[in-house]
């Protein structure tokens, strides 16, 4: 879920919340432009692994696609839109988020197999709101192999389609074949994964826009193989990553054909603290919450472990970790 560069500094001048400017009056969001649950000045701490950062201005759970149309449709062009999902990849600033943050709840979580048996490829069908965990167990029990790596990514569909997300070895390129998104201005428009621009962690989707659906290609596959395998990743996290911990998952993209957390280890910052925000001693790619840190002591390490990884190799660590909202 990449944000503009100037996504910290959207302002709404004298006014606490967004609002939507229409013949000169200031409009507010309120339930009735809705469905779904709209929540003022939501907090958002509890809603991210970090358990750090400020409010949205508006939190808003859609009832179904064609309320999240409607909602996007009201405030296009006057107020930014971030979709949320497990939360696990982001840091809120402590100001809070303008605008409006889209969270897909249990209307939007649902991982349904497509196809025969017997077929050569078969297709699940999921929601965006389906976290990675759920999609892999899906596939393994309708016998689709190939999505096991999905077990190893802490998020939700539609974040991790939106981030090209990946583990062991493999990524959502690798087996997408679309995805429904609704775009930042209200319209719903299915695209195929030609489509969406993929780079390492990254897609062309446009800043706003919210993946409801995806369909993944597998291959067929024993059950039992298949829960093996991801049985496997969830034991190499829990052994090298610091998963009990308030983190954020990792840190910081892999330069081409090096290692992140071997980058930050060579600088000197494996248990490097600021305040209560800390670089993980099991795994140095991660940073974690030890107690109270706020969202700025937390991203303020991960600037120092820039800084002093720059100094001593030359290399710029390339945040993957987002960072939505005001200072």
């Amino acid at each position: 879920m990449n944000q503009p560069d100037d996504w910290a500094m959207y302002d709404h001048g004298a006014a606490p919340f967004s609002h939507i400017e229409e013949d000169g009056e200031e409009l507010y969001l309120n339930q009735d432009d809705a469905r779904g649950d709209i929540t003022l000045n939501a907090p958002l701490s509890k809603l991210v692994w970090f358990k750090s950062g400020g409010a949205a201005d508006y939190l808003f759970e859609p009832e179904d696609t064609d309320d999240l149309r409607s909602l996007i449709s009201l405030v296009a062009g006057q107020m930014p839109v971030m979709a949320l999902g497990l939360g696990s990849n982001l840091i809120i600033r402590d100001g809070g988020v303008p605008g409006v943050v889209v969270r897909l709840g249990k209307p939007f979580s649902y991982a349904k197999r497509e196809g025969e048996e017997g077929d050569a490829a078969l297709t699940l069908n999921c929601g965006g709101g389906t976290p990675g965990i759920l999609v892999a167990s899906a596939a393994r029990d309708a016998g689709i192999a190939g999505l096991e790596f999905l077990r190893g990514i802490p998020g939700t569909v539609g974040g991790f389609v939106r981030m090209n997300g990946g583990a062991y070895g493999r990524e959502v390129a690798d087996i997408l074949i679309d995805c429904e998104v609704v775009m930042p201005d209200g319209t719903l428009t299915r695209l195929p994964v030609e489509d969406l621009g993929y780079s390492y962690r990254h897609s062309a989707l446009p800043e706003g826009a919210v993946v409801v659906s995806a369909r993944f290609r597998g291959e067929p596959g024993d059950p039992e193989e298949i829960g093996a395998e991801m049985d496997r990743i969830a034991k190499a996290r829990e052994e090298s990553q610091p998963l009990r911990t308030k983190t954020g998952g990792s840190t910081f993209k892999n330069p081409p054909n090096m290692k992140a957390w071997q980058l930050v280890d060579e600088a000197g910052c494996r248990g490097l603290m600021n305040g209560d925000a800390m670089v993980s001693e099991k795994h140095t790619n991660f940073l974690i919450n030890t107690g109270d840190a706020s969202s700025a002591e937390i991203e303020g390490l991960g600037e120092e472990v820039r800084a002093r990884v720059y100094a001593k190799s030359g290399i710029e660590l390339e945040w993957e970790i987002q960072r939505v909202g005001r200072v």
